[in-house]
């Protein structure tokens, strides 16, 4: 079955094919959303407000902390009527909280903009970590197991390449509009997608649920607990991303705010990065046909390793080729390793208790990935008072001696997680 999404044939499509084709349209207007709402322009906007690099840090950590709120949601998921609704309320909430961040500067006083948008953003997140509870436990029921890792590898391409030329044309607009004027104008499409895409979820279908067999909140915490190699795995790449988030979220503000680059050419980057993943994307959907979850995740680490410390060329080389590299191996690095966790999450793990399973996932993901760029921010702003002499290490030692702890990491720990069945 190789085009998982789309019919096979002309004529009336089957009821799944027609809900898997809305899931998979419904992933358009949500990425021209978090597209032009994340990444190199988020640390922009925040630029643009007056906040610092660790409030930029800390902001970046509070998109996953939040996602300890999981938990809760896995057990209330047991009790709720129709997820379906419950997953389009929690999205309204993320959709219309985080753009309505693009109002601040009209509502507010200069003083507070940096702090409405952290409370704004903060319970935005909130909503975002639930509604992704629900989205998980409605796909991986609508998705089957055979096609999973193709379909999501071929869903997951197309739609990075709408986010490469989003990010292209922000950048573009960005760079011709500085300053307020050019976030209002890329805060219209914004607030269309936002409506749109919580119109779309209507159209979801509202398939049955099979509950876990627990009723009680700490037994089905238990669940996953008691399971030795899933606690393994999740530990370690909890651990992972720890590291991975002291200097990976912060690629951007080191960009716009060390190397003074433009946006278009930050966004170009990111473009690379994005296209570099849509194409993985599709590599490692298919690699997960023949080879398991756990395995294919062991091999991005190395990548995601070197991308941090290709930055240590930048004391023998041009900046723009250093970064393509870096970007480019971050991008099929990242790429697989999201693709292959949201897989190990909803097809290793028992269907029933697939919730707990998830939310426990989240919440450990989430904490270490909480600190991780606050910490990195923390260190950015401590590395301003050092000497002249050492600016070197701002801009590229720092993020590669992280990039040699992991590349350690990932070929010790890592491989005696990963890949010992």
């Amino acid at each position: 079955m190789k085009r998982p999404f789309w019919p096979r044939r002309r004529g009336k499509l089957s009821e799944q094919r027609r809900q898997i084709r809305i899931a998979t349209w419904e992933g358009v207007p949500s990425t021209i959303f978090q597209v032009l709402l994340g990444g190199p322009f988020l640390t922009g906007y925040l630029l643009y407000l007056g906040a610092n690099s660790s409030q930029i840090g800390f902001v970046l950590a509070m998109t996953t902390l939040v996602n300890i709120a999981q938990l809760g949601a896995a057990y209330g998921i047991q009790r709720i009527r129709s997820r379906r609704m419950a997953l389009i309320w929690f999205i309204a909430v993320h959709r219309l909280l985080w753009a309505g961040t693009g109002l601040i500067p009209f509502l507010f006083s200069k003083d507070v903009w940096v702090t409405v948008y952290i409370v704004t953003y903060t319970a935005a997140f909130m909503g975002n970590a639930v509604s992704a509870m629900l989205w998980t436990s409605l796909i991986s029921d609508l998705i089957p197991a055979k096609v999973r890792g193709r379909h999501f590898g071929i869903r997951n391409t197309v739609l990075n390449a709408l986010g490469s030329v989003c990010l292209f044309a922000g950048g573009l607009l960005l760079d011709r509009y500085p300053g307020g004027e050019g976030f209002l104008l890329l805060f219209i499409p914004i607030w269309i997608c936002a409506v749109a895409n919580i119109v779309i979820y209507f159209f979801y279908p509202d398939l049955p649920f099979e509950r876990s067999k627990e009723t009680a909140f700490l037994p089905m915490v238990r669940k996953p607990l008691q399971d030795a190699g899933f606690m393994r795995a999740a530990g370690f790449l909890a651990g992972w991303l720890l590291m991975q988030t002291l200097i990976v979220p912060l690629y951007s503000y080191a960009m716009l705010e060390l190397m003074r680059l433009s946006y278009s050419t930050v966004s170009s980057l990111t473009v690379i990065q994005t296209v570099a993943m849509m194409i993985s994307f599709y590599v490692w959907g298919n690699l997960n046909a023949r080879y398991s979850n756990k395995k294919l995740l062991f091999w991005t680490l190395p990548l995601i390793a070197g991308s941090c410390l290709s930055w240590g060329l930048l004391s023998l080389l041009p900046a723009l080729p250093v970064l393509i590299v870096s970007h480019i191996l971050l991008g099929v690095g990242i790429g697989g390793f999201n693709q292959l966790a949201f897989n190990f999450t909803i097809g290793d793990t028992p269907k029933s208790e697939r919730p707990m399973y998830v939310a426990m996932y989240s919440a450990l993901t989430g904490l270490t990935s909480f600190l991780g760029p606050l910490a990195g921010g923390a260190v950015y702003q401590w590395m301003k008072s050092l000497p002249p002499a050492l600016d070197w290490f701002e801009l590229f030692g720092f993020p590669a001696c992280i990039g040699v702890l992991m590349l350690v990491m990932a070929f010790t720990l890592g491989k005696r997680v990963l890949t010992t069945d």
